[in-house]
């Protein structure tokens, strides 16, 4: 017994920080929220407007804001106080979230309304996330971070396992009003986390000097451009979820290709995080990972194999089974990237950092939503996600290919520009 408590430990070694824990927990349940607003956000709008068009423009008001703020939100993270900036981003999306509850209950939601919040939560995200990202570090210590990296990913996959699949029954019973409502208060718990955390906040390594200015924003840019490994993880990154960016198309195959309704879309969505759960309590529970950056390759290329399959299915059970993979893919490529790049990165820097990959790993997928709403719209859902899913796989030949610092990276050796 003793000796599987001590295995349990270290496989869960994170959590044994308790600010961690509490932002972890914190997190469960605001993530869970939010993944459900995704789905009511979707949903409603391809019934208010029957567009695929319209779905895709859902992915371009949640990237364009992320385009041009999430510089500054990097810079502001490794300036003011993180835990103040988390607090400050989380009322925010409370409160676009409480919004569209009552439009929605009230009968007076639009898709331009729709998209004016969607909006402008992501401009509090593109605050929101590089504070996150940088903050969590500074909760464990360093031979902990991977597992922590880890935790995060079971968090997100969880909660977008469970997020999704209620949200399909929820709002074939109550509506999608109910989904806002509950997302809306869902925040309270990110914010009570913080409130009870010890760990102060503030950033390390910073100087009297630090500020947020061009000249800062500058120096994350560069400081990304002359590390490959960074770089080379970003590209990566965004092509593929560029090109294999199916969620947006969900409803369509749900309603009119699968003909399995709310609920059914619940279950699809839910279906991508339980392969990522998997793939993720796999990767924690191991001491280490061999040649990480095969790995890497190959992961994403199942990811894009996934895509091609769920693309030619028409069984409810075999599109289940394709965003399965889909997800266990994304999960290793994700731990392996967000990993290398928080070790590699100092902390007076981490926020810009986060920044830059924000505009890679954020915008690669909404804008392959807009994208893939646009061709589904005069070639068809399907065929769009085929297409995606083959681009990817020739993304990742040509990865292979002109990086072989990535391809041979092992990930035990020292990381080195």
């Amino acid at each position: 017994m003793n000796t599987v408590a001590k295995q349990n430990s270290e496989r869960f070694s994170a959590l044994k920080y308790k600010d961690f824990r509490l932002l972890w927990f914190g997190q469960l349940v605001s993530s869970a929220g939010s993944q459900m607003q995704l789905v009511a956000v979707n949903w409603q709008i391809y019934i208010l407007t029957g567009s695929a068009l319209a779905l895709g423009l859902i992915g371009l008001a949640r990237v364009i804001p992320i385009i041009i703020f999430s510089l500054i939100g990097g810079s502001i993270a490794d300036v003011f106080n993180r835990k103040k900036v988390l607090l400050a981003s989380q009322v925010f999306l409370a409160i676009f979230s409480g919004l569209l509850a009552i439009t929605t209950f009230t009968h007076t939601a639009s898709p331009l309304i729709i998209y004016l919040l969607t909006i402008v939560a992501a401009v509090a995200i593109s605050f929101n996330t590089p504070a996150q990202q940088a903050f969590v570090p500074s909760l464990v210590k360093r031979e902990h971070l991977a597992n922590a990296l880890s935790l995060n990913v079971i968090l997100r996959q969880i909660s977008t396992i469970a997020g999704p699949a209620v949200a399909g029954f929820l709002i074939a019973k109550f509506g999608v009003g109910s989904i806002y409502a509950f997302d809306a208060v869902s925040f309270l718990a990110v914010i009570g986390s913080l409130l009870a955390m010890r760990a102060s906040g503030e950033v390390e390594g910073k100087t009297e000097a630090s500020k947020v200015s061009f000249k800062a924003i500058l120096e994350g840019l560069v400081f990304v451009k002359s590390h490959v490994m960074i770089w080379s993880t970003m590209i990566l990154d965004f092509f593929s979820t560029f090109f294999s960016s199916a969620s947006a198309l969900l409803p369509i195959f749900a309603k009119d290709i699968l003909h399995v309704g709310p609920q059914g879309l619940g279950l699809l969505y839910a279906s991508v995080s339980l392969g990522a759960l998997v793939a993720g309590a796999v990767i924690a529970n191991m001491k280490t990972l061999p040649k990480q950056g095969k790995l890497l390759l190959i992961a994403v290329g199942v990811y894009a194999v996934g895509t091609i399959l769920f693309g030619f299915s028409r069984s409810f059970l075999l599109s289940l089974f394709a965003l399965f993979i889909i997800g266990a893919g994304d999960s290793v490529s994700t731990v392996i990237r967000n990993t290398l790049r928080q070790i590699l990165t100092p902390d007076h820097i981490r926020g810009r950092m986060t920044s830059v990959n924000m505009i890679f790993f954020m915008g690669g997928p909404q804008l392959g939503e807009f994208e893939a709403g646009l061709l589904a719209s005069s070639a068809g859902a399907p065929l769009s996600v085929v297409i995606g899913g083959a681009a990817t796989l020739l993304v990742v030949a040509l990865v292979a290919v002109y990086i072989p610092k990535l391809r041979n990276y092992e990930g035990h050796e020292e990381l080195i520009v």
